[in-house]
């Protein structure tokens, strides 16, 4: 089905060279994932062998992640109804997204854009419940004081959202999840004897809760800004850390007390607390969540050159988008003609940028004079 038959010949030369060996096997539920995700509403598509490789290992990220949620639900779920059970936040805000998810996923089929409908699945499995939900759940679980009611909520949530993404999967990768679903199923409440014959899943308005996801974003930004720290400085992974927070608002301060144990857990910490106003800050490596400001001090661990160059060219970047938002608003024909609250935006935008500006300068100021 080439569109000039008379560049087969070349082609396969090509081919051959490439693969002497022939093209290796990468599994029919990856490279369908791969068409999915090819299916645009351009023309051609560049295929590349490394993306079908890219999904396969989404299938293995799958495939662990359903072990993981039956060696949990083996080793601590317990007996409580399922009218007992109170969810935490995390388990609100999985909800929610997931429930985003599927409105998108339904969307992309209604619309014949199976390219949006396979990456919103594979944003929402790989990232969302797979990178954040079950590490926060492991946080949960493996937490001193944790009661077997809140236990059984997060196996609920854990069961709940690993059936849904497998029926809401199924028609782009149909062999891993009928194999996953009929190890899972038995624990649900799904009758049938195949996951082709289950109803695909519905957006509920219910879950949607804005201010799990408002408390999660935070706890994931403090977390990246650690996280950033750690692989800017050349920090070991596994070493805890002492960290310091400054500025923020009564808001960040409830959520720390609530989050605290996440933190500590996925950010690898032993202590947080906050600088006393006024105090004067130690030499520290900086990263910003909104007006946090999260301090590392590197007393044996920072090296003064490599902290100088980040800092440096953050401050470089902000200025750049400082440049940037500044034309676009000193522009009358935007200002004039953009909805008011576009323009609103970018002065908030702005300002922001302006303040990240100020405190990374200063932080810069605080490391020369080291």
């Amino acid at each position: 089905n080439l569109m000039r038959p008379e560049d087969a010949p070349g082609i396969d030369a090509d081919t051959r060279r490439q693969y002497p060996d022939g093209i290796p096997a990468h599994g029919t539920d990856a490279l369908r994932f791969t068409f999915a995700v090819m299916a645009t509403q351009g023309r051609d598509i560049r295929f590349d062998l490394g993306r079908i490789g890219g999904y396969r290992n989404f299938c293995n990220k799958i495939w662990n992640a359903s072990r993981f949620v039956m060696m949990v639900l083996d080793q601590h779920r317990g007996t409580t109804s399922a009218d007992d059970l109170k969810f935490g936040m995390p388990e609100r805000w999985i909800r929610g997204r997931f429930n985003h998810t599927v409105a998108r996923v339904r969307e992309g089929f209604e619309t014949y854009r199976f390219d949006i409908s396979a990456q919103s699945l594979y944003e929402f499995i790989w990232d969302e419940y797979c990178d954040w939900y079950i590490e926060i759940a492991k946080a949960r679980l493996y937490h001193d004081n944790i009661s077997q009611a809140d236990k059984d909520a997060v196996c609920a949530v854990l069961l709940e959202i690993l059936d849904g993404l497998l029926r809401a999967t199924h028609p782009l990768m149909p062999f891993i999840t009928e194999e996953i679903w009929q190890t899972v199923s038995p624990l649900t409440s799904s009758r049938g004897a195949t996951i082709m014959l289950q109803p695909y899943p519905v957006p509920h308005a219910a879950q949607h809760d804005t201010q799990a996801r408002s408390d999660i974003e935070w706890l994931k930004a403090v977390i990246l800004g650690v996280r950033t720290i750690r692989g800017e400085m050349n920090i070991p992974p596994g070493k805890t850390l002492d960290i310091l927070l400054r500025g923020g608002s009564s808001t960040d301060r409830e959520r720390l007390q609530q989050n605290s144990q996440y933190m500590k857990k996925l950010a690898k910490l032993n202590e947080v607390s906050w600088l006393a106003e006024g105090a004067e800050a130690p030499a520290a490596a900086t990263a910003l969540a909104g007006e946090l400001e999260i301090l590392v001090p590197m007393a044996g661990l920072i090296d003064k050159d490599a902290e100088i160059a980040r800092l440096e060219k953050e401050i470089g970047k902000l200025d750049q988008d400082i440049v940037r938002i500044s034309k676009k608003l000193d522009n009358a024909s935007f200002v004039d003609k953009a909805p008011a609250a576009v323009v609103a935006q970018e002065k908030d935008k702005l300002s922001a940028q302006h303040q990240a500006s100020t405190t990374l300068r200063e932080q810069l100021q605080r490391i020369l004079q080291m």
